[in-house]
């Protein structure tokens, strides 16, 4: 089934184009992965398909009987709103169903005689039963579990940028779409818990366009890559990995295109200068060939960010922490934390959000002290910090300051690793900023630009330790590629936050993690082997428990020849008792539930004036309800023994 297509569709803003001609469609089966370089458009095409953003022409084909739900980078919500409210907003009605269900058991447990709450719950009940929503109700606790999401009812205003980012996609999860439009989802998720979204996804039965920065993400939950490339959009059938190989193939193929182009091309300028004396027919068509060889255009090779930025010295002290702690609300964040950096350190931090990964930078580079403890940096220690939170970019970017200027404001004239000297103009183009977009105001850069501008302003304030604060939020696969294989060659000591998986396991050599109640410990190796130390740590307390349970067991060892049965192996058998009760115990539960069924009929047809009756059959329907799961509690016993 065709979810949506697009036919020949233009996108212009003037300045930049964003859709030359596009045509692309996507399928019930589909999960594509949207990728291009920051400013290429990749969030304006999802507005777009949204219906949120116009198209100058074409056609938009939408089938009008699917539901697609669109997750913005920065999503729009009810700052009145509770929790559970904003989750459940996009929800059909069997998710407000189990949202009054809910609300209606929370009030008959403060007024138990209320015969009109108790009336409408066993309404809803039946409600819930006939449409099977009991499931949904399990996958939305699964989701708000597992998203960290507890407090329901505080108010949606009071919460955090990323709190609010996993509300926005909580609910955009449990809408059941059709089809999901993602822009940045792993944005302020920690690892753990893209490791869980890229496992949901690659469960989910819906149709996925989404774009992000985490090619771990994009290798195991994608089918599809589409490249959007200066206007045009390249399908590749596969993951990301396939994309990467066929891609380096077809630039190659290009690259060979263009260089026999070229050799044609000569050849032939060569032939017209000699002047051949007779202009036959043969050879008029040779010189029209030629001028059409001459008209050929080739798409230029997309330009690529480059990073040569200059250096400063680095001594051999660069940054101590001394028995470093730091509380806030008498909540440990920093227990008593001793390291020190060395001039080639390449240390990678990670914990969940709001662990204080953020608050160790801020100890690090002195914007805040500690409580007790000292942090003692180097005399020659010049630090470049790339900061996470866009309040503190909005404030460090005058919106309507001009590109150029706010690079000048560091230096107008730059002396690269290799010597070069150049000038901030150059710079900008090598950061794939042309002459044009220079001059006009920061607020016209998207999001992801203004990252790449702020990261270049800090790389050109040539620091010998550079701290990196989620640098992968907004900033595009291409760019993150360049950085990485920047950081192999920079000449200091780099400090990494980050959730990216891929990154850290390209730039880190050491993992400081934050564990319980403020314990910061240190694992040698990159992110895939902090993974495996977990893993064998997990591994031996598993058999720790295993064994100590064994131990257990033999010791308080039943006398099997006079309490139960069993065969010659050892192993637990059902008695003749146990059967008899097995097999009574399934038409007990089916008696048990068509009772309960029977009452719930009646207690939905009681007036609401027969305040007595309501409550008499209220008290039943519980007391079957317990019934029953003690009685499919034994049998599931039973029957564990019995497989």
């Amino acid at each position: 089934m065709s979810i949506f297509t697009l036919q020949s569709v233009k996108k212009d803003f003037g300045i930049k184009e964003i859709l030359r001609d596009a045509n692309l469609s996507l399928d019930a089966t589909d999960k594509i992965g949207l990728i291009g370089i920051n400013g290429s458009g990749k969030s304006t095409l999802l507005k777009i398909i949204a219906g949120l953003e116009p198209i100058d022409s074409g056609q938009l084909l939408v089938n009008s009987k699917v539901k697609i739900v669109y997750l913005s980078q920065d999503p729009d919500l009810d700052d009145n709103s509770t929790v559970i409210e904003q989750v459940f907003a996009k929800s059909g009605e069997q998710m407000k169903l189990i949202r009054e269900y809910e609300v209606l058991s929370t009030k008959i447990a403060k007024h138990p005689e209320d015969s009109q709450l108790i009336t409408r719950l066993s309404a809803v009940t039946q409600a819930i039963d006939a449409g099977n929503a009991w499931e949904l109700e399990t996958q939305a606790k699964i989701i708000l579990t597992q998203l960290g999401i507890e407090d329901y009812e505080v108010k949606v205003g009071s919460l955090s940028g990323g709190y609010r980012k996993r509300i926005a996609l909580a609910s955009a999860l449990l809408s059941n779409p059709d089809v999901l439009l993602m822009d940045e989802p792993t944005n302020h998720l920690d690892a753990g818990l893209v490791e869980w979204l890229q496992g949901y996804l690659n469960g989910y039965r819906g149709a996925l366009l989404l774009i992000t920065h985490d090619r771990y993400f994009l290798d195991r939950v994608t089918n599809r890559i589409v490249e959007l490339d200066r206007g045009d959009l390249y399908t590749y059938t596969g993951n990301y990995s396939y994309f990467l190989e066929k891609k380096a193939e077809s630039e190659d193929v290009e690259v060979s295109q263009q260089r026999k182009h070229r050799g044609l091309l000569r050849r032939e300028l060569e032939w017209l200068r000699r002047g051949p004396k007779a202009r036959s027919t043969k050879q008029k068509a040779r010189i029209q060939r030629i001028e059409g060889i001459q008209d050929t255009e080739f798409k230029q090779a997309q330009g690529k960010v480059e990073i040569s930025t200059p250096g400063r010295r680095i001594g051999k002290k660069v940054i101590e922490l001394k028995n470093i702690s730091k509380s806030y609300s008498e909540r440990p964040i920093i227990q008593d934390f001793t390291y020190t950096f060395a001039p080639d350190d390449r240390v990678g931090i990670i914990g969940k959000n709001g662990v204080g990964k953020s608050t160790l930078l801020d100890l690090i580079t002195g914007r805040i002290q500690p409580d007790s403890g000292t942090v003692d940096i180097g005399t020659t220690i010049y630090i470049g910090y790339f900061d996470q939170h866009s309040e503190d970019l909005t404030q460090a970017l005058n919106e309507e300051q001009r590109v150029i200027d706010y690079l000048k404001e560091v230096a107008e004239y730059v002396k690269t690793a290799d010597g070069t000297q150049i000038t901030a103009s150059q710079m900008l183009e090598r950061f794939l900023f042309p002459p044009n977009q220079q001059y006009s105001p920061i607020h016209k850069l998207s999001g992801g630009e203004k990252r790449r501008l702020f990261l270049l302003r800090v790389l050109m304030s040539a620091p010998n330790v550079l701290i990196l604060d989620e640098p992968t939020n907004d900033l595009d696969v291409q760019t993150l590629s360049v950085l990485e294989e920047y950081l192999e060659e920079f000449n200091g000591c780099v400090i990494v936050v980050s959730h990216d998986r891929y990154f850290l396991d390209r730039t880190v050599e050491r993992i400081f993690s934050f564990e319980s109640e403020g314990n910061l410990r240190q694992y040698p190796g990159n992110y895939s082997v902090y993974l495996e130390y977990k893993a064998r740590e997990e591994a031996e307390a598993a058999n720790q428990t295993t064994t100590a349970k064994e131990k257990v067991s033999d010791t308080q060892q039943p006398d099997k020849s006079q309490r139960f049965s069993w065969d010659k192996e050892g192993n637990r058998k059902l008695s003749s008792k146990e059967k008899k009760e097995y097999q009574a115990l399934e038409k007990k539960i089916a008696k048990l539930e068509a009772e309960k069924a029977k009452l719930e009929a009646e207690l939905y047809n009681v007036s609401p004036g027969k305040v007595s009756q309501v409550q008499e059959l209220h008290q039943k329907v519980e007391q079957l309800a317990l019934d029953i799961d003690q009685a499919t509690e034994r049998w599931l016993e039973l029957a564990e023994i019995d497989s």
